[in-house]
């Protein structure tokens, strides 16, 4: 499902937005029992971004326990969040300057990934989609691998974050 609506904070386990890239909505209380991890990395005015992004995301699964993979399905959902946190952060790199922030939560049952930029733009994936042809498949991928996605604007206007949720593993 593709989106340009968020959820509201804390809804299906999401982190709740701070800073610029708050949304005006109300704070929901997470259900009892849903502890959220929350991970940050800074990306301004770094130099190979995307491998970065992979890598930071990469040890946070580990600690969070989804690497190293026991099952087919652990890895499959390890891989994923992998790719999307790629595509990502290489649109906000081809479409808005790059990103400012990457950032990853997890609850015991989503994994929330979020690129801050400063960029204008609104991805969607391209339509209609065209397997065989090179290039724009970004935002089709991360529609088919993740429960859903969307962009919540900056409260000053500049920027937004796009974020993407995926299932966690069973």
């Amino acid at each position: 499902m593709s989106t340009t609506r968020p959820y509201p904070p804390g809804d299906r386990g999401g982190p709740e937005p701070e800073g610029p890239a708050a949304s005006a909505a109300p704070a929901a209380t997470p259900p009892a029992g849903a502890i959220r991890q929350i991970r940050r990395l800074h990306l301004i005015g770094a130099s190979g971004v995307v491998p970065r992004a992979r890598d930071f995301t990469r040890e946070a699964l580990r600690d969070w326990g989804w690497l190293p993979a026991v099952t087919a399905d652990q890895r499959a959902a390890a891989e994923d969040v992998l790719l999307v946190v790629s595509e990502l952060v290489t649109n906000a790199c081809l479409h808005a300057d790059g990103p400012e922030e990457l950032r990853v939560s997890f609850s015991p049952k989503v994994l929330r990934l979020e690129v801050v930029d400063l960029g204008s733009g609104t991805p969607a994936p391209r339509s209609p989609h065209r397997a065989g042809r090179p290039g724009g498949h970004g935002m089709f991928i991360v529609q088919r691998l993740c429960l859903d996605w969307g962009v919540v604007r900056n409260a000053d206007g500049t920027g937004k974050t796009v974020w993407a949720e995926l299932a966690a593993p069973s």
